[in-house]
Parts: structure tokens; sequence; C-alpha cells
């Protein structure tokens, strides 16, 4: 039980100031990613992950490769201090990291495409608006179950978008069969049933107008097989080849996030680490309630950064296995 296990974070984890201190201790990051992020994506994201305004960074076209570009920079800097995974998986969004950690994808098409699955989510919000919402404290079955009595009396489209732990599910679709599942959570004897603040309804059949167009995207890429374990949370099973990680990268825009039985994969092949990569650390707290014995650490900050290596240094230098 001594692998290490990195997981990325999805939106949700942004914050003003992400990775600023990280940049200003370790400047080549800033020419090797934050200009080349910019320059690509024709857009001051680096100013925007440095400064904000918060707004900006809750502009899921935005949001979603500002994430990436900070997950991105914190997992070069453990990697350059010789720190590798055994294992890797991303939470919705941060899939995409995780396939760049484990060599499938190049670093600057990834980047492309979460702008891209941004600003195509976005889109859909305009066009539909939806809402999530987190439903704590009861069984997934009687949230599934909750959501198909919501859309019969709604006529509106709502369902599981994150299985995040066991007792934590998020719901996903329109907005007044969102608040239709939140009322009736509650009622059923849910600790709490709350607004999520997201620029879409992810993880729902109302993503499915969006998915001819980014599948053209996805085909125009190159995906490699993976160099280490990926573990991708569609599926909650081994990615084994880049065909496989593009069909999957499909699925993520309807499909629910597996998380409990992503983390729980992990668990049972071994990892006994869980490093949370970026500037979040709500994955980390998910993956204590799911594997309870397992060692987390998390890397939001520069500081958290050194603690983290120091700690995983003084349990034995570990570069992969």
């Amino acid at each position: 039980m001594d692998r290490i296990g990195f997981v990325f974070p999805g939106q949700g984890s942004q914050r003003v100031g992400m990775g600023f201190d990280l940049a200003e201790e370790h400047p080549a990051l800033i020419d090797t990613y934050y200009r080349t992020a910019d320059e690509i994506l024709g857009l001051p994201l680096s100013r925007l992950c440095w400064e904000g305004p918060a707004e900006s960074l809750r502009d899921t076209s935005i949001t979603q490769p500002a994430i990436f570009l900070t997950s991105l920079c914190t997992w070069e800097v453990l990697r350059r201090r010789g720190l590798a995974p055994d294992a890797v998986a991303g939470h919705s969004l941060g899939e995409y990291t995780a396939l760049v950690t484990a060599g499938v994808l190049g670093w600057t098409d990834a980047l492309r495409l979460v702008r891209l699955r941004g600003r195509l989510m976005a889109g859909v919000n305009e066009r539909v608006p939806g809402a999530m919402a987190a439903v704590l404290g009861l069984p997934i079955g009687d949230v599934e179950e909750i959501c198909a009595q919501a859309a019969t009396g709604t006529g509106q489209i709502v369902e599981i978008a994150n299985d995040n732990e066991p007792t934590q599910v998020v719901v996903s679709g329109q907005a007044e069969a969102v608040r239709w599942v939140m009322t009736a959570a509650r009622d059923a004897g849910a600790r709490r049933a709350v607004p999520l603040e997201v620029g879409a309804p992810f993880h729902c059949s109302l993503m499915s107008e969006i998915e001819d167009e980014f599948s053209a995207a996805l085909e125009k890429v190159e995906f490699r097989d993976p160099a280490i374990e990926m573990i991708s949370s569609v599926t909650a099973e081994p990615v084994t080849s880049g065909t496989e990680a593009r069909r999957v990268l499909m699925r993520q825009l309807t499909g629910r996030v597996r998380w409990t039985d992503t983390v729980g994969r992990m668990s049972a092949d071994g990892v006994g680490r869980f490093v949370e990569i970026g500037p979040g650390k709500v994955l980390g707290g998910l993956c204590r309630r799911i594997a309870p014995k397992a060692q987390v650490y998390a890397t939001f900050d520069s500081r958290q950064c050194a603690s983290t290596l120091d700690a995983l240094s003084l349990a034995g230098d570990h570069s992969g296995s």
C-alpha cells in the first residue's frame, strides 16, 4: 500500500492567485508554460490566474484552462524534484492533466482542448440555463430515484453528474428540475442539498449537443498509449490505449464522474498515498473519506508543495515504480 497516486482536480478548485507563488519560486515555469499558454490561447491566462478578477475565473471558458495550467505547473515542480506517481486519475477536467502526466497528451494539445471544452459547455448553458447541486447524506440509489421523479414532475432533464464519495452526490440538469431534487432530497432526509456555483450543467445529457464538434477536435489530436497507470473517472478502470483515452474524453461530456469507484480502484491496486496536484484541496478530503487508511497530501501553494515533497522524501525516495 505504498504506491503513490496523483489526483487532479476539476472545476470549482479555482481561486485568484493560484500558481503565483510557484511561478515566483520557479521562474522557468513562466517562459515554459505561462507565456506559451497566453500566446496559444490569445488571452492573458497567467494574469487571470494570478490577479483575477474572481468573476473572470468563474467563466467556464477561462476556468478550465486556468485550473489545467495551474495543475500542470504544480506537477512540473514535483517532477523536477524527482517525485513521480505510480498511478494517476483526474476528476472531470482534471482528467486532461492526468493524461498529460501519463504521457497520453501533449500539454499544448490538452490546453487547446480544455479551452474549447469550456467554451462549448458555457454555450450550452447560454442556450438552456442549467444548474448543479450537491446532495449530502443520501445513498446514491435514493438520489437516482428522486432525479427520476423530478424529471417526470417537471418535464426537464436532471441526472446524477458526480458520485464524489459515499455520502456526496452531485446532480446536474435544467434549473427547475435541480431545485425540485434539492427540495425532495431534504424531505427524504438528506443532511444538506446545496446549489453549486458552476458555469454550466456538466456531465448530463444536456451536453450531447456539443459532442460532434468536440469529437472533431479530439480526432485532430495525437493520443499515445499511457506510460503509467491511468484510471479513468468515467469508467473507474485503467485506460490502456490512446484510442481508449479519446473515447473516455468523449464519454465524459454526458457521463457521470465515478470518483468513489475511481479512488476505490486505485486503493485496491495498492495506492496508499494520494497527492492532490493543483490549486484545490477538495479531492484530498474525498480521498480520505473513500479510502480512510490512505495518506493524503496537498500542493495548493508553494509551502504545501514543499511540505509534501519533504514528507514523501522522508518516506523514501520515489521516482515511480
